[in-house]
């Protein structure tokens, strides 16, 4: 039984078919999902899923893609907004040099603001972090005095970055990238973390595992991801299922 730990199924993605999708992934042995807020203009869509299905939950945030254009976060709004029993996150925030859609100085200011939301709710952070390593530590330990917890989504870093981010006491999440045939690093990086630091996603509908590269991707593929896992650490994948839903009912607290 495999969480997956990040997707996102706003109505823009999965309008049509979303209960076929949510069907799909209970037969491929998918239990929870958490639908991830990318921003809070479309929050109300991303809540209006998790409570829809008893096996999907949510986040609240801002996407460093957006934090330019969403000129209402803050810490107190995001607080908020936590009070509803299905919202189990802070995110997803961080930093993204790679596209810059937003200046930066502006995302390390809402990335703050995510940080000090999940000091005060206890709320783990979903961490975005593309071409941006080093400030994504530093800010996590200076804006968060080291205490912030979460986990970098999507992982895409080195083996430097994640044992930086492990010392933090942040977890690892691997997407279907950990299937692509130039992931070489981020396959040692899942073999070198600790068993129970690793969780499993999609990033759906973003970047479908081999052997659906190129398609819609959706939390039924999360099962390829947790094979590749599974062959890279000489494990089967129900051992691999147990020991990643173990670690994000701890990290979420059994939400």
């Amino acid at each position: 039984m495999l969480v997956d730990s990040h997707c996102h199924l706003d109505p823009e993605y999965f309008q049509e078919d979303l209960d076929e999708v949510i069907r799909r992934a209970h037969d491929n042995g998918i239990h929870k999902l958490m639908t991830i807020s990318t921003k809070l203009s479309t929050f109300p869509g991303v809540l209006k899923v998790a409570e829809t299905y008893d096996d999907v939950v949510c986040t609240v945030g801002v996407h460093p893609h957006d934090v330019e254009a969403e000129t209402e976060l803050s810490k107190e709004r995001l607080l908020e907004l936590t009070q509803h029993p299905k919202v189990v996150g802070i995110g997803e925030t961080g930093l993204d040099y790679y596209y810059e859609h937003s200046p930066r100085d502006l995302q390390k200011k809402a990335f703050d603001t995510h940080i000090q939301a999940n000091l005060d709710s206890g709320l783990p952070l979903i961490v975005h972090c593309r071409d941006a390593m080093d400030d994504t530590v530093d800010c996590l330990r200076e804006m968060g005095g080291g205490n912030a917890t979460g986990v970098i989504h999507c992982f895409s870093g080195t083996m430097g970055f994640a044992r930086k981010v492990l010392d933090l006491g942040f977890y690892i999440s691997l997407s279907g990238v950990l299937t692509f045939k130039n992931a070489e690093e981020i396959r040692e990086v899942a073999k070198f973390a600790p068993m129970d630091r690793l969780l499993v996603e999609t990033d759906s509908p973003f970047l479908a595992p081999v052997p659906h590269r190129g398609k819609r991707n959706e939390p039924a593929f999360t099962l390829h991801t947790a094979e590749c896992l599974a062959d890279i650490r000489g494990m089967n994948v129900t051992d691999i299922a147990k020991a990643t839903t173990k670690n994000f009912e701890r990290l979420f607290n059994k939400s």
